[in-house]
């Protein structure tokens, strides 16, 4: 028995599966392929096609695949005007204008959890490398020093340390969990408290620095987050603290941040994220105190087939249902 509600679903998914999925800047390269040879998914051109593409093209669009590196800001939004969905390859969405896509009805996509191990695996790696100078010893010994000048300089502990950790989400509670087997002493800043939380919890991000050794930044990106860690709260840290990002580069006012380095009032930092990628702040790149990461948090094999395996399933629950797997936001019917 077909009722008014099941037609109104099948028009919807009619109309959902009418439309053409478009590829918004760079991707893996197999998720690109499985694009372009299973749907037949058009291509966002750079530089002075795409006005002309999007003339031809825009109004058939009605799902977007993109990163978090590139996302859909407000001016490709409205150029897109049967958007019904973007599909987020990774857990980040702050390049896209969610606020916009709201007021739309727009649905938004990420790839959560999937992720969480590998990069809370990196925050701790980036930790201990921080502070025991692992990357710095690295190169000590390949430069020929070590018979030339001696043994390395001596190092900061791990275990035992205060760790302070800003965003105790899913990936800051993964950190937290595998850092409580080295010892550490745990707390952390949200905007609001974790309930049933076993870790202390800290009313502001500053007022978390100026108790911990080590400041890990773990929050999602976005303007609600945007130099979340500023000057006052890197000043707290202080001269024996290190601050880890695996983040986004937004969340930390990196200006401040390297003034802070090279002037050594803080002791080093361990970056995967940068302000403004894929360019890094020259000034790092002569100090052994900061261990430098190209954005790799989430880059095992095993990570990015399951970021690629979930992309494609909010894609696909998308164009045949009109809904997503793991929304950020529920499309609305347009």
């Amino acid at each position: 028995m077909v009722t008014a509600e099941s037609s109104v679903k099948e028009a919807a998914v009619q109309t959902v599966s009418g439309g053409r999925v478009l590829k918004v800047g760079p991707l893996k390269p197999s998720l690109t392929a499985t694009l372009a040879e299973k749907y037949d998914a058009l291509d966002l051109p750079l530089g002075d096609d795409r006005t002309s593409f999007l003339a031809e093209h825009g109004e058939s669009v009605t799902a977007v695949v993109t990163s978090g590196r590139t996302g859909v800001d407000a001016a490709l939004m409205t150029e897109l005007p049967n958007l019904g969905a973007i599909v987020h390859f990774g857990v980040g969405y702050d390049t896209t204008d969610v606020v916009l896509a709201e007021e739309l009805g727009i649905g938004v996509s990420n790839t959560p959890d999937v992720l969480t191990d590998c990069v809370a695996d990196t925050a701790v790696g980036l930790l201990i490398d921080t502070l025991r100078g692992f990357s710095a010893a690295d190169r000590f010994v390949r430069d020929g020093r070590w018979p030339a000048e001696g043994n390395f300089p001596l190092t900061r502990q791990v275990s035992g340390t205060r760790v302070g950790i800003v965003g105790l989400g899913r990936i800051g509670s993964a950190i937290a969990t595998r850092l409580t087997g080295f010892g550490c002493t745990i707390s952390y800043h949200n905007r609001r408290e974790v309930p049933g939380s076993p870790f202390a919890y800290v009313g502001s991000a500053a007022a978390l620095a100026a108790r911990v050794d080590v400041l890990i930044v773990a929050a999602a990106g976005g303007k609600g987050t945007e130099k979340l860690v500023d000057r006052q709260v890197l000043e707290a840290l202080g001269p024996d603290g290190y601050l880890i990002n695996v983040a986004r580069g937004s969340v930390v006012d990196e200006d401040a941040l390297v003034e802070l380095l090279t002037e050594r009032k803080l002791a080093g930092a361990g970056l995967d994220v940068f302000a403004r990628e894929p360019h890094v702040p020259e000034a790092l790149l002569a100090l052994d105190t900061v261990v430098l990461l190209p954005h790799v948090a989430s880059g095992t094999t095993e990570t990015r087939a399951a970021m690629e395996a979930l992309t494609l399933q909010n894609l696909d629950e998308y164009l045949a249902q009109g809904t997503l797997t793991t929304p950020v936001l529920e499309p609305r019917s347009r």
